[in-house]
């Protein structure tokens, strides 16, 4: 058993981390923070608008803080924003303060699940498939890295993957740190 006082999903978007999350934390009886939404919250300002206003390096930095701000915390399942990884401190946080669960898919499957989503930023430049395959290039070996477990959704669907993910949890995580 690896035993760590937070559950945090890692992946590109469209792998299910919100989805699947809401259903793990349930399952385990879990607080499910989605980080981009939160940080939505906290700032008042969509993802999009902090892009416009800030660019990238600034909600990079907005979502560094909100990160260590949740992962402070026990009891959480974290559903990371799919560049969350890109900042080491950010990997290294993860790795001390939750049990990380990398949830891949295939630029296939984010295709589908994102055919029509207007609301992500990194999504309105060009073509969709090109962007994913870049985004996958560059952060599937951090995802790798930071991950103490890997689970492929690809057709599944975020019951049957939470399901599966489950049975994985419980042979592999243990809650650390939390008062019963």
């Amino acid at each position: 058993m690896n035993p760590a006082p937070n559950l945090v999903l890692v992946g590109p978007m469209g792998a299910g981390k919100s989805s699947i999350g809401r259903r793990l934390a349930d399952r385990f009886g879990l607080q499910f923070v989605d980080a981009d939404s939160y940080l939505e919250q906290r700032t008042g300002a969509s993802i999009s608008a902090i892009f416009d206003h800030v660019g990238e390096a600034g909600f990079r930095e907005r979502e560094s803080a909100v990160l260590a701000e949740l992962l402070a915390g026990n009891g959480l399942l974290v559903a990371t924003g799919g560049g969350a990884v890109l900042a080491a401190g950010n990997r290294q946080l993860m790795r001390e303060r939750g049990f990380v669960v990398y949830l891949c898919a295939g630029v296939e499957s984010q295709l589908k699940r994102l055919a029509r989503d207007r609301s992500r930023p990194l999504l309105q430049r060009g073509d969709r498939e090109q962007v994913l395959r870049g985004l996958a290039a560059a952060r599937e070996p951090l995802y790798r890295e930071v991950a103490d477990l890997v689970m492929d959704t690809d057709g599944l669907t975020a019951v049957e993957a939470a399901t599966r993910l489950a049975l994985r949890l419980a042979e592999s995580w243990t809650i650390s740190g939390v008062a019963a």
